[in-house]
């Protein structure tokens, strides 16, 4: 499953895991508008879905991640450290549920801003 994200300085693509509880509840409420907020290198958002945390939730991932951080019922998309981190690592606030990946560089996220409209669409397949 493949959604695409969008804020005012750019967009990227991602790659879900269309077998998880969290990624289908996701689908389900998309398309949606949220606005961003920033923590650290990391850019997440609410997305007004309720989902339990799931057995394999992570708070340390790669950059790129797609998660699903279900005690803010919010998408956390991690391009790089977070106040919380150690090192260079990619440290959420919590676990999270791991959705997918991004396509291309997560880097990109870096121009999104706190309180820019954000939204979020599936890519017809």
């Amino acid at each position: 499953m493949q959604i695409r994200l969008s804020w005012p300085a750019g967009n990227i693509t991602a790659t879900l895991d269309a077998d998880t509880p969290t990624a289908q509840a996701l689908a389900k409420a998309l398309p949606l508008t949220s606005s961003a907020c920033t923590w650290g290198e990391e850019v997440y958002f609410d997305t007004g879905v309720s989902v339990s945390r799931e057995t394999d939730a992570r708070q340390v991932v790669d950059p790129g991640t797609v998660a699903f951080w279900t005690d803010g019922d919010a998408l956390a998309l991690p391009y790089g450290p977070t106040p919380i981190s150690r090192g260079e690592e990619c440290r959420l606030a919590s676990p999270c549920n791991v959705l997918g990946s991004l396509d291309g560089d997560a880097r990109a996220l870096a121009t999104v801003r706190d309180g820019d409209p954000i939204r979020v669409e599936l890519i017809d397949e």
